[in-house]
């Protein structure tokens, strides 16, 4: 237990020595220096001390009690800096307990302080401070006797008198002394202390809580006392394995008692003397056996099993070292320091096991060989806690075996690592094996038996289902390498810091980054390894794979190795991300064996990439294109002018790259169609990396086949999975932009007019056969065997109008794609397809239509007077903002939500990249009302509710406002815009936090030209739902309104903007039902308290008439009920307004639906105690109120109800409208 919460703070120091090597002090010294002492001793002392005042009290109780845990559990990883301190707590707190004035609920809490402090410390630490006199002996025995074990609130009282009453029995007198005092008449029933503790113990041992480990401990410590051993130690043992024979563990109580006989068993086995305790051994033995504990449903149960026998194993067996067992020899640090006095050292202190056939022979009882068999068994043991405990039992008794028997333990462990067995078996095998090596009892001779199978287990790893089975098995493998390490000098053992960056599970790197710590010194250059690769650092898969790796690679012991593992255990990994990092890992790692990579890796490869294996295929092919690529860019580094490829592979290496994509084609028509994904994406990424290495495959035919490929995959995305389509059509896209910017012009931007005029009709036929059969050939092949870049355009135009919208999709990113020598000319045809339609099933074709707009106008350029057909100029930027523009008003939304939020924010990153680029080239392009709409879009869009695209709105729009080089024109209100958004808040200003984000964008309220857009965005944010956005969207509107409330310009203003949105966006309810809500708050918190003064105010009757209008025939409830708020809180207005106004609510009162019904007259009433000046006669009120208060709203009594109030109220009978029908011939 001390070692596991020592493990942190070694982890600390690792990262510390870190920043030693680093030359840097950073954060994590300062943290492990903190704890340096008890620093909270007087706020500890202050919470002790106040327990008398505040026990009484729930509410203070709970809170001292929280206090104290948290100052305790600063120190669970360093506890001995408590150790000065715990006497005088202890103390203080035994005082309290022995006050007789103190209530039992204080007594409650005393023990509940002191529970806190030994969970922390550590029973066997805290219970020795605990007094031991004589005296003390019948005051804790009577006190626990006292005590209710089914009283679940103060079970840490008797757990703690029962870890006192284990001191106190210590005291070196006799029991029986102590019952001197008691009466000797004969006709009293008198009980000894002796068997009052022993009932007390076995009461305790049956009970639920934590109670019952305490009362193990206290058996162990009184039970083997001399005077209770000699009375009572056999009846108690036939008590124990009473217990066990006739309790059943079905049901709960039942698992409870066994467990305590165990616990009890176990520890006394493990304090007591052998001499007193062999006699009973094989009875004990018997006992489990017929028991069979080891079959038993409950993991605690078979734990407590596994501790009883190996605690027997080791009575059986005399205590003694086993002189075979092997010694590393010194360890002194300045022994150390002299390589050649290390030799020496490690020379003279080794054992000579020659020799150790003459040890003399003793006699193994056969029982051993039972017990053994047991502890073989738990290993294989489906719980953790089971298989460890097993580990420790094997290293404990082997410890005590001859040679010979040792060894065929080992030999009995090494068959866990059979590929039959589970892996289970291959982690327990694990850790017995840690366990026999730290102990020295794992021979050198063994080492070449059991080094291979620990380097499998470094890398077990089984898939099962959509999971996989083995980080465990790892980890363990990471223990035995550090145990291995410690006690001997393998030189095998490299596979510990290929873990350490390559495994997949963090825990196994974190272990295996850990126990690098320890045997430095066994590792090659392991102090500089541990520093890049320690604790924290091996956290992050992908700084493990494509940066640590290349650090440890530049070491040449473990360059190679670490690119073996990567292409024997990774490139085939079932796990597609770590295929990926594997194939990243292996580029990074090219530039450190470059010869090697294209001689030895490439050639393993290619027949990998043409297998029948699926992931070992999708693999080898991404490997194939990343190692590719490196070598370019290091061809590249060592000649700039003409880097060839070629001079690092051979012709057999290229020609095999060339036909992986036609192989494995062929082998798409034997396989499953779920291959296809992996097919596609794979040979996508291949074409990209060998044409950025600029393979001579220029007129090639097998350009045909890559860009059949890579239009069937583009044009047929709606027949592949969800999750896997964006990554395809990435993958796609890229590897067309590489493959016509390497073979699709004769020379820089020049087109090669005729891109394949040597095209193999069979080889498109084959493609045409195989898309059919795996369902893939939907709209045939997109390209023609002999085609020209004009005919490539036009065939991605002409599928902008399919009706597949994924079609639409990767066709327009293609075009956005293409470089710009591929349409040059051809700008007019490539008009803005797809954005100004606005049906909801288009959705993903206009947000990747704008975004390819832009890819396009970034392509191609910008050029006032140029060509319409070759650049962006004046003739044709208006359409291309215009259609941006729209796409900033797209709210469309389907079972998905707002999916409409994916165009705007396409179109938001498309305005801005194409006005940066047209202010860069020819910024007199710019009209000011273009620029106008598009800051007003923006500020909307900054404005609105969902965090992610309000904070995409809000960079962009500062990102046009900051930028200076050169500016955009013709921003409407520059300078108060700046004043409000200083240049520093594009880099503090965080627009996901609704808290700093909407106390500026309300100020541009201010400003005329923004007004209507901003206040249209913070509509929806402050009638929205989510808690935080309309808290403070609306805190900041209500700030700005309070600022303009003496200003009655502005006011109206303001008054006349909400109207304006209002009335356009009528029946709108994304927008009209947050604007009821939003009114109502502002009416609520008087902010139109300057119009309520005049009466029959123009806002009040418009906001009247519109209201009327959009609840005329409306069915939406939340509509109405958010309309009903309205018409109360305009009450507050004055003259025929406010008759109109009761006129609405009392028809509302007679609504079909009950629930309006009852809302209306439940905020009718609220709103007649609220302004009590719309009944000027208290009678008259009172019957109103009391007519609103009746709860029966049955429609057909209600109407009755109402005409009174209207009646009492002043105000017309709404009258029934008949409907006429007419009748026909």
């Amino acid at each position: 237990d001390q070692s596991a919460r020592s493990l942190p703070l070694q982890r600390q120091m690792m990262s510390a020595m870190e920043a030693v090597c680093d030359g840097e002090e950073p954060e994590v010294v300062t943290e492990a220096c903190l704890l340096s002492e008890f620093s909270e001793r007087g706020e500890a002392r202050a919470l002790i001390n106040n327990l008398p005042d505040i026990h009484h009290d729930t509410v203070s109780r709970e809170a001292t009690i929280e206090k104290f845990v948290v100052i305790m559990d600063r120190y669970q990883e360093q506890p001995h800096l408590l150790d000065p301190h715990l006497e005088w707590m202890l103390n203080m707190l035994l005082e309290m307990i022995r006050n007789e004035k103190s209530p039992p609920l204080m007594v409650h809490l005393c023990f509940k302080f002191l529970y806190i402090i030994s969970k922390v410390r550590g029973y066997k630490i805290f219970m020795q401070l605990f007094p031991h006199e004589v005296s003390d002996v019948q005051p804790v025995l009577d006190l626990l006797c006292r005590q209710d074990p089914k009283d679940t609130e103060t079970w840490e009282t008797r757990y703690i008198l029962l870890l006192w009453l284990s001191m106190t029995c210590l005291i070196p007198f006799d029991l029986s002394r102590l019952d001197g005092h008691l009466s000797t008449d004969p006709g009293l029933n008198r009980e000894s202390t002796m068997d009052r503790i022993l009932a007390v113990a076995k009461s305790f041992l049956r009970v639920s809580d934590k109670s019952r480990d305490a009362a193990s401990v206290l058996v162990s410590k009184f039970v083997t006392r001399p005077d209770v051993k000699q009375k009572r130690l056999g009846d108690f043992l036939d008590w124990c394995l009473t217990t066990i024979s006739q309790t059943s563990e079905v049901t709960m109580e039942g698992t409870v008692t066994l467990d305590g006989a165990l616990q009890s068993l176990a520890q006394l086995f493990k304090h007591g003397k052998r001499d007193d305790f062999l006699q009973y051994a094989p009875t004990v033995l018997q006992c489990l056996n017929q028991k069979r504990i080891a079959e038993s449903n409950q993991a605690t149960l078979r734990k407590l099993g596994v501790k009883v026998v190996q605690r027997l194993g080791l009575t059986f067996l005399k205590p003694r070292l086993a002189k075979w067992r092997y010694q590393r020899g010194s360890r002194s640090l300045a022994v150390n320091l002299a390589q050649s006095s290390v030799t020496e050292s490690v020379e003279a202190t080794k054992l000579d096991l020659e020799s150790v056939s003459q040890e003399e022979d003793y006699d193994i009882p056969e029982e051993v060989e039972n017990i053994i068999e047991q502890l073989l068994v738990g290993l294989k043991d489906k719980e953790t806690i089971v298989r460890w405990s097993s580990a420790k039992g094997i290293g404990r008794v082997t410890g005590r075996l001859p040679k010979q028997l040792a060894d065929d333990v080992v030999e009995s462990v090494l068959e866990c690592f059979s590929f039959q067995e589970t892996d289970n078996a291959w982690h327990g095998g694990c850790l017995a094996l840690a366990e026999l090596g730290r102990r020295g009892l794992l021979l050198p001779s063994r080492l070449s038996d059991v080094v291979p199978l620990i380097i499998k287990a470094l890398t077990y790893d089984e898939k099962r289902g959509a999971c996989s089975l083995g980080s465990n098995v790892r980890d363990a493998a990471c223990y035995v390498c550090w145990a291995f390490a410690r006690a001997y000098e393998p030189n095998e053992l490299n596979a510990l810091v290929i873990a350490t960056v390559f495994d997949r599970n963090i825990t196994c790197r974190k272990a295996a980054s850990v126990n690098i710590l320890s045997p430095q010194g066994t590792f090659p250059h392991g102090i500089d390894i541990l520093t890049a690769a320690d604790y924290f650092t091996v956290g992050n898969l992908n700084n493990c794979y494509l940066t640590i790796s290349v650090y440890i690679a530049g070491f040449e012991e473990y360059t190679k190795p670490l690119i073996d593992h990567l292409v024997a255990m990774k490139v085939n990994h079932w796990d597609g991300v770590i295929r990926e990092l594997a194939t990243k890992g292996l580029h990074n790692l090219t530039i450190q064996a470059p010869e090697y990579m294209a001689n030895t890796v490439l050639p393993q490869l290619l027949p990998m990439a043409t297998g029948m294996d699926l992931h070992r295929r999708h693999g080898a092919i991404l490997a194939c294109a990343e190692i590719t690529h490196a070598l370019y860019e290091l061809a590249t580094q060592n000649n700039r002018l003409h880097p060839w490829v070629t001079d690092f592979l051979s012709s057999d290496t290229i020609e095999g790259l060339k036909n992986i994509h036609q192989k494995a084609q062929l082998l798409l028509f034997y396989t499953l169609i779920w291959f296809s994904l992996v097919f596609f994406f794979s040979v996508c990424c291949l074409i990209e990396k060998l044409s950025l290495s600029k393979m001579p495959f220029k007129a090639d035919p097998v350009i045909t086949g890559w860009q059949w490929l890579i239009d069937d995959s583009l044009k047929n995305l709606h027949l592949f999975s969800s999750g896997a389509r964006r990554g395809i059509q990435d993958a796609a896209l890229s590897a067309l932009a590489a493959l016509c910017l390497q073979y699709y012009q004769v020379e820089p931007g020049v087109a090669d007019v005729e891109m394949q005029g040597t095209g193999n009709a069979d080889q498109a036929l084959m493609g045409v056969f195989l898309g059919v059969h795996i369902l893939l050939s939907i709209n045939c092949l997109f390209t023609s065997i002999c085609c020209h870049t004009d005919q490539l355009v036009s065939q991605y135009l002409l599928a902008l109008e399919s009706p597949e919208v994924l079609t639409r999709c990767g066709c327009a990113l293609a075009l956005g794609s293409l470089p710009p020598f591929m349409i040059l000319g051809k700008l007019q045809k490539v008009r803005p397809h797809n954005v100004s339609s606005k049906a909801a099933s288009l959705t993903e074709a206009r947000r990747d239509a704008a975004t390819a707009m832009s890819q396009v106008c970034v392509a191609v350029g910008v050029c006032a007077q140029g060509s319409p057909d070759r650049v962006l100029c004046e003739s044709n930027i208006r359409p291309v903002y215009e259609a941006l523009l729209g796409c900033m008003n797209d709210y469309s939304t389907d079972s998905r939500g707002d999916v409409g939020a994916w165009v705007r924010a396409a179109a938001m990153s498309s305005l801005m990249d194409v006005t940066l680029l047209v202010v860069a080239s020819a910024p007199e392009l710019l009209s000011s009302d273009l620029v106008q709409r598009m800051m007003c879009c923006l500020a909307q869009q900054a404005a609105e509710k969902i965090d992610r695209y309000r904070a995409h709105a809000g960079t962009v729009f500062l990102r046009m406002l900051h930028s200076t080089d050169p500016a955009v024109p013709h921003i409407p209100h520059r300078e108060e815009l700046l004043s409000i958004f200083p240049l520093e808040t594009g880099t503090s200003l965080n627009w996901n936090a609704a808290s700093q984000a909407f106390p500026h964008i309300t100020q541009l309220l201010r400003l005329h030209q923004y007004q209507y857009h901003t206040l249209l965005g913070l509509t929806v944010s402050v009638g929205g739902l989510t808690e935080s956005t309309v808290r403070y969207s609306s805190q900041s509107l209500f700030e700005y309104l309070k600022g303009i409330q003496q200003d009655a310009t502005v006011l109206q203003q303001f008054g006349d903007t909400l109207l304006r949105i209002f009335r356009d966006n009528l029946r709108n309810d994304r927008v009209s039902v947050p604007l009821l809500k939003m009114v109502d708050q502002i009416l609520a918190n008087g902010c139109f308290d300057l119009f309520a003064s005049e009466e029959s105010h123009p806002f009040c009757v418009e906001l009247l008439a519109i209201c009327k209008e959009e609840i005329k025939k409306s069915k939406d409830v939340q509509k109405l009920l958010s309309c009903i708020a309205v018409f109360c809180g305009m009450v507050q207005f004055k003259g025929d307004v406010r008759e109109k106004v009761l006129v609405q609510l009392l028809m509302l009162l007679c609504h079909p639906f009950p629930v309006i019904r009852k809302t209306t007259a439940s905020q009718v009433y609220e709103m007649l105690l609220t302004y009590d000046d719309v009944v000027d006669d208290d009678q008259v009120l009172t019957d109103v109120m009391a007519s609103l208060s009746d709860t029966n709203c049955d429609i057909a009594t209600v109407r009755t109800h109402r005409n009174q109030l209207c009646d009492w109220l002043g105000v017309p009978r709404p009258i029934l409208v008949t409907k006429v029908t007419h009748l026909g011939d």
